[in-house]
């Protein structure tokens, strides 16, 4: 971890901004119970969500990460594009949440798609929003590439069906829309709000990833789901993404051993309601929101970069061990078990 500045020379820092997808993660949870607000509180400083911020703060910084004072805790697909983009943020920490993936077919087609290899040939939703990172396309084609890699084909072996999506429109909504009107024949979808939306629309289960022993078929925009940092907060201000960290491990920890309390913060956090969180979590008990950068993680991120840079969602190279810092994962890991 790079050198502590002495207090002097450091910037004055009066707010520390936290974002996080829609999604299971510690912050949010961390967020849900005011830890991260009163662990800042006696140094003077102000931490507030991106989400909450009004508009002298542009959104977009959850996906560009152009905000110094910021720790994002979300999808590895804007979190690569920053990085490969240019913006020197680094890598803290991935969490690996199984949550509901799935490629979803009609139900009339359920016995003619009931696994991977029924996906050849078949009319595949490939969504387009007009943003800056296309995060819904790229879990589409990761998805698909992910069912198809089981039964040994590739994105080749299907028909790609474009579909354009606005970008205030529903999660999985237009794509289903897409299926049951029969302009496809398989969508890919994930998490709670995916299985609201399947049983608005009748969708069944063609090909379920979670089945997959293979950790790999299901490596996507969420899985693993990276922490990172700006370059810039890491070198003036060590100590704060330590103790920021900390609050994350605390809270994954308290989060695992309540899975009641777990599920209504992640009803709250996902926007879905308990049927949805049950359907796409298991229940909520088994969300695990522990950090960990471990070499296996990191591989499989190193994966995804590969994947997303094939397929020319990355404007070059992102070298993830690299980009790892995982002293402050540590120190914070250390500093928990103190306490």
């Amino acid at each position: 971890m790079p050198a502590s500045a002495a207090p002097q020379d450091r910037p004055v820092l009066d707010t520390l901004w936290f974002t996080r997808c829609p999604v299971p993660t510690a912050t949010g949870i961390a967020a849900d119970r005011g830890w991260l607000a009163a662990e800042f509180a006696a140094d003077g400083l102000v931490v507030r969500s991106l989400q909450d911020a009004g508009p002298d703060v542009p959104r977009d910084r959850h996906f560009t990460h152009a905000l110094t004072g910021l720790v994002r805790e979300g999808g590895n697909v804007p979190a690569l594009w920053a990085r490969a983009s240019g913006e020197p943020t680094r890598l803290v920490g991935l969490t690996w949440i199984e949550e509901r993936q799935a490629i979803l077919v009609r139900a009339e087609d359920r016995e003619r798609i009931s696994g991977p290899g029924d996906l050849a040939g078949s009319r595949v939703a490939i969504p387009r929003r007009d943003i800056a990172i296309d995060f819904w396309r790229a879990m589409a084609l990761a998805g698909l590439h992910g069912a198809l890699a089981a039964a040994g084909l590739g994105l080749g072996d299907v028909v790609p069906v474009e579909v354009v999506v606005a970008p205030s429109a529903g999660q999985w909504k237009t794509e289903l829309e897409a299926l049951r009107d029969g302009r496809v024949d398989a969508v890919y979808v994930k998490g709670a709000l995916a299985v609201e939306a399947a049983a608005a629309h009748d969708a069944v289960i063609g090909v379920d990833l979670d089945a997959f022993h293979d950790p790999s078929v299901r490596v996507n925009n969420g899985t693993p789901r990276p922490v990172t940092v700006h370059q810039d907060l890491l070198d003036r201000h060590p100590d704060l993404v330590v103790r920021f960290l900390r609050v994350l491990v605390e809270a994954a920890d308290w989060a695992a051993a309540r899975p009641g309390e777990l599920a209504r913060i992640l009803a709250a956090e996902t926007g879905a309601g308990p049927a949805g969180v049950a359907g796409a979590y298991r229940g909520a008990g088994s969300a695990d929101l522990r950090l960990d950068l471990s070499a296996h993680r990191l591989e499989l991120l190193a994966r995804q970069e590969r994947f997303l840079r094939g397929q020319g969602f990355l404007a070059g190279p992102v070298d993830v061990a690299a980009w790892a810092a995982p002293e402050p994962l540590a120190a914070a890991r250390s500093l928990a078990t103190t306490r």
